[in-house]
């Protein structure tokens, strides 16, 4: 796999987190799952203001071949949304780790200790 970046964390649901200023956690999808969907057609995001908890459902990408939910990778609240993928989700083909679909005010920022680094999540999709 190409260029994972070491500087984000993971989910094993190939959700990629960043960690930002006053506990904001922006994500998106990695370029290994945008590769495994194909081209991706329709994004669903979460409603700012919406409370979430760590690995719950809040968000769906949908591909021609199939559709994908998305978790979140913290205890928070959905501050910003990527509006621009509403109108070109193919900007996630063309760059996932540029293309964040989501922020989260997190509760607790440690929540992401428990997701993987680049090297771990690097094994994991070559299994």
């Amino acid at each position: 796999m190409k260029n994972i970046p070491e500087n984000l964390k993971y989910a094993a649901t190939h959700e990629w987190a960043a960690l930002e200023q006053d506990n904001l956690v922006r994500v998106g999808i990695t370029d290994f799952a945008q590769s495994e969907l194909g081209d991706i057609v329709f994004i669903g995001l979460p409603d700012v203001g919406r409370t979430v908890s760590a690995n719950e459902q809040l968000a769906v990408v949908e591909s021609v071949k199939t559709a994908s939910d998305l978790f979140s990778p913290v205890a928070g609240t959905v501050v910003a949304v990527n509006e621009a993928v509403r109108d070109e989700p193919e900007k996630v083909n063309e760059d996932a780790f540029a293309t964040w679909l989501f922020q989260i005010k997190a509760d607790n920022a440690a929540e992401l200790d428990q997701l993987m680094d680049a090297e771990a999540y690097q094994r994991m999709i070559e299994e």
